[in-house]
């Protein structure tokens, strides 16, 4: 039994434009994927880059432990990432410039994908220490 040439032809027709959607569908799968993940990754990424400036300006200041969480609270707020108060722990010890200050956060965002939801888990920790 022969298939005429036009049955193969419109069979391959159809195969490529399944392929074509497909492809289309997968790219707007990335697209939408990296415009849901990437914004919570580089806000966490200035977020611990403020945090390093905060720990290495306090260092050298007066600024009690209860200051330096609020300027990283500020901080976290502006960006609008989900932490609280509680959840960024400062240590410091010693005096101005001779001391030392530690600043760790927690925290977790939440993603929300239609099929797969997911929490991001970050930690942020940064000490830095005084010269004298």
């Amino acid at each position: 039994m022969t298939v005429p040439v036009s049955a193969l032809a419109d069979a391959e027709l159809r195969m490529g434009s399944v392929k074509l959607i497909l492809g289309f569908g997968l790219i707007i799968a990335v697209i939408y994927g990296s415009w849901m993940i990437i914004p919570p990754y580089f806000a966490n990424y200035q977020f611990e880059d403020g945090i390093k400036n905060e720990a290495l300006h306090s260092t050298y200041t007066t600024k009690t432990e209860d200051d330096i969480r609020n300027a990283v609270f500020k901080q976290a707020s502006d960006l609008e990432i989900p932490v609280t108060k509680e959840q960024i722990k400062v240590q410091r010890t010693g005096g101005l410039g001779q001391g030392s200050v530690v600043i760790d956060v927690d925290y977790n965002v939440h993603v929300d994908f239609p099929a797969y939801p997911l929490d991001l888990h970050f930690h942020n920790n940064t000490a830095n220490k005084g010269v004298y």
